[in-house]
C-alpha cells in the first residue's frame, strides 16, 4: 500500500525545474515536487504521495494524520522505524499543544 504522507514545507528551490521543496515529516525530510502547489509557502503543510505534493493541508489535520497512521501501524508497514519515529514526534507535538 502507498500512504500520501502530510509534512511541512521547510523550503522550496525555486530554481529546480520542476519546481521542489524539502518536506520535513515530523523529523525525516525528503525532496518532493511542488509543481501541483506551486504557491505554497514554507511553513506550510501538504500532502505527499510518491515523491509529489498533492494538496495544502492545515497543520491540525496534518498532525492528526500522522498520529492516527502511527496508531495503526501504517508509517511502521511502508516506512520502516524512521516513519515511525516522525508519527510519534509529530503525536507529541500534538499532545503537548492540547496541554497548552
Amino acid at each position: 500500500m502507498c500512504l500520501a504522507v502530510p509534512g511541512r514545507v521547510v523550503s522550496i528551490d525555486h530554481t529546480a525545474d520542476p519546481l521542489t521543496g524539502l518536506i520535513d515529516f515530523g523529523g525525516v525530510q525528503k525532496q518532493a515536487c511542488l509543481e501541483y502547489v506551486s504557491d505554497v509557502e514554507v511553513g506550510e503543510y501538504v500532502i505527499v504521495h510518491v515523491g509529489f505534493a498533492l494538496q495544502r493541508l492545515d497543520e491540525e489535520s496534518a498532525l492528526a494524520s500522522l498520529k492516527l497512521f502511527e496508531e495503526l501501524g501504517l508509517l511502521e508497514e511502508e516506512f520502516g522505524d524512521a516513519w515511525q519515529q516522525a508519527a510519534r514526534h509529530a503525536a507529541q507535538e500534538t499532545e503537548g499543544s492540547e496541554a497548552r
